[in-house]
């Protein structure tokens, strides 16, 4: 069993592009420019592969920052709109508890006209000015109930004043938990930029040879990991059969293949990592969390070796990125800026864990 996933895994890693985010501090390398002579001159030595695995690093650094601040505008768009929602429902039962304080209230002056017809006198003064026994007996139960009937308005109206003043400081705090997120997003959405800025440019100082080798040492990089997490028997421990949500999750997530990456997408043309993991599991009838750290954060956690089709790995010790496993020691995932969505091994990045959406 070991043996025919492993060879299926590495017909998946020579097939797919298995690199993922990330940066680190490196050196870019552009060809140099050959002065104009009337002699031919020697072409530029190009970059060692040292000096290209530098390259790689720093690239890696670069998408990885990338993707935590993409992890951190998620976060907070999502808290966004629950606060917003949360606000505009606050705003309806405002409105709706002044609108029964002002029928308390006009109740209570109805109550207070009556008396003011009647003379002004307390009822049981009325009362006890009257010549029928039955009248004042009847009126005397009517006096309780009177009184119990205001001894309630007041204490209705008293309640409804303490909603509104609640209900008031309630949306006063999240009105200032939704300013602090927008701040949040802003933030987190010129960090990204800054990132994947920063990332092109140096991508942008390659000769296109240059480009080549490092593609080729990025899928090198990949292969190497998954080879090591094959070599510790991983796979062979691995035999759980997919759940039938799990199977509908991963259905939709392979059926991604070949869309391109975008931070903050959900689909249904580009997706982000945790974007393309959120909403096949949406897809299979089960929401979970939308960012590969709450993910990990409010999942329950699972063995590696107890994991299963739909299962989803997080990797980086950040929990900054996320996949989904697909069997045969073989991931499906978004992996960054200038990827698709694309299958690779799930031993091709260091792992910090499988969360299981369902059970």
């Amino acid at each position: 069993m070991g043996s025919g996933k492993r060879s299926l895994t590495t017909t998946a890693m020579a097939l797919a592009c298995a690199a993922t985010i990330l940066s680190a501090p490196g050196v870019a390398f552009a060809a140099p420019t050959p002065t104009p002579t009337p002699t031919p001159t020697p072409s530029a030595t190009p970059p060692s592969t040292k000096d290209l695995e530098a390259v790689r690093i720093k690239l890696d650094t670069l998408y990885h920052d990338a993707a935590v601040a993409t992890d951190a505008y998620n976060l907070a768009e999502e808290r966004t709109e629950q606060q917003s929602a949360q606000i505009v429902g606050l705003a309806r039962e405002i409105v709706e508890g002044q609108a029964r304080l002002d029928r308390l209230k006009d109740r209570a002056g109805a109550a207070a006209r009556a008396q003011y017809r009647s003379g002004g006198l307390p009822d049981e003064a009325q009362l006890m000015l009257s010549d029928d026994p039955q009248e004042f007996l009847d009126g005397a139960g009517r006096i309780r109930e009177g009184a119990q009937a205001t001894k309630g308005l007041l204490a209705e109206m008293k309640r409804t004043q303490d909603d509104l003043e609640q209900y008031a400081r309630d949306a006063a705090a999240q009105w200032k938990k939704l300013e602090a997120n927008r701040e949040a997003k802003a933030k987190a959405k010129k960090k990204i930029k800054e990132q994947i800025a920063a990332a092109k440019k140096v991508e942008s100082q390659l000769e296109k040879e240059e480009k080549r080798r490092l593609a080729k040492l990025e899928q090198q990089a990949a292969y190497k990991a998954q080879s090591a997490w094959l070599s510790s028997v991983a796979l062979d421990k691995i035999s759980g059969e997919a759940s039938a949500q799990g199977e509908k999750a991963v259905e939709y997530a392979t059926k991604q293949i070949g869309k391109a990456y975008e931070w903050g997408a959900e689909g249904p043309d580009t997706f982000d990592c945790s974007g393309l993991t959120s909403q096949a599991w949406a897809a299979a009838g089960q929401g979970i969390p939308r960012t590969s750290q709450e993910q990990w954060k409010q999942l329950d956690h699972i063995a590696v070796e107890d994991m299963r089709p739909g299962d989803l790995i997080i990797y980086n010790s950040d929990a900054s990125h996320v996949a989904m496993y697909i069997g045969d020691g073989a991931i499906v995932h978004s992996p960054r800026p200038g990827r698709t969505v694309t299958i690779a091994g799930a031993g091709s990045m260091p792992i910090l864990g499988v969360v299981r959406p369902n059970q």
